[in-house]
């Protein structure tokens, strides 16, 4: 026993030296447990074109899929003027790439055609050309800091974390959608299609034929709305929908 007892002290020595060993050699970098979030306002490279479809959208940032393509298509890329059938002067504002590549945008500077026709009081230079009425101020300010900010191809995610559809407004949630996308073309004296989308009377009417939601849903049979872009968002369509079942309140 004594002689046994002995030899204890070096055998935990030899285990200890060994586990100190094993763990030096074993060091790992800490894990990954997540991704860091992508930047979604392009700052930390102006010129990357940064993809954000799965992210929720920031109130500082815009978007152009989201934001500007609707305006541009529902004020400016109708037949006979900036379609991608016909443009006029070869300037097709359909698409991002096809906007850009008309030279008339200089990001980051209010100068240049585009940006002068659309602040034009001018009937000559002015866009959109009267009889049509001129973009909003609101329309105006989000293109201009959408330039400032680079004019890039910036997306997201409007319904991300959920859409809300309960207890619909005409006036804050139908309303926005449609001046953004459809009132473009659909409004003043010669409406596309004959079809006027710019009062509660009018957009009920068209819902209740069916044609609203067919139109922007795509669904077979009916003219695709709006006629160029992404379309509307999931999240738009969702809200349009419980509107309509919420029975078109005029709220």
């Amino acid at each position: 026993m004594k002689a046994n007892s002995l030899h204890l002290p070096i055998v935990v020595v030899a285990l200890i030296a060994l586990g100190m060993l094993v763990t030096s050699s074993c060091k790992h970098d800490p894990l990954i447990t997540g991704i860091d979030p992508v930047d979604t306002t392009g700052h930390n490279n102006p010129t990357d074109q940064v993809d954000t479809s799965g992210w929720p959208c920031s109130p500082d940032t815009v978007y152009f899929a989201d934001q500007i393509l609707p305006i541009l298509v529902s004020n400016c890329a109708m037949s006979g003027c900036h379609s991608a059938t016909d443009p006029k002067e070869g300037i097709n504002l359909t698409t991002y790439a096809k906007v850009m590549g008309t030279g008339k945008v200089k990001a980051g500077a209010l100068s240049g055609d585009f940006w002068e026709s659309i602040n034009s009081t001018n009937p000559r230079k002015q866009m959109p050309p009267p009889p049509a009425a001129p973009l909003s101020q609101d329309q105006i300010d989000l293109i201009r800091l959408w330039i400032l900010q680079g004019a890039q191809d910036l997306t997201c995610n409007p319904g991300y974390g959920g859409c809300a559809t309960d207890n619909m407004s005409y006036l804050n949630d139908i309303q926005p959608i449609l001046a953004a996308s459809c009132i473009g073309c659909h409004s003043g004296t010669s409406p596309q299609g004959g079809i006027l989308l710019n009062s509660h009377a009018s957009v009920v009417a068209m819902a209740q034929n069916g044609k609203l939601l067919g139109s922007v849903k795509q669904d077979p049979g009916f003219i695709a709305m709006p006629p160029a872009g992404n379309g509307l968002s999931d999240c738009s369509i969702n809200r349009l929908q419980a509107w309509i079942d919420q029975g078109m309140l005029n709220n």
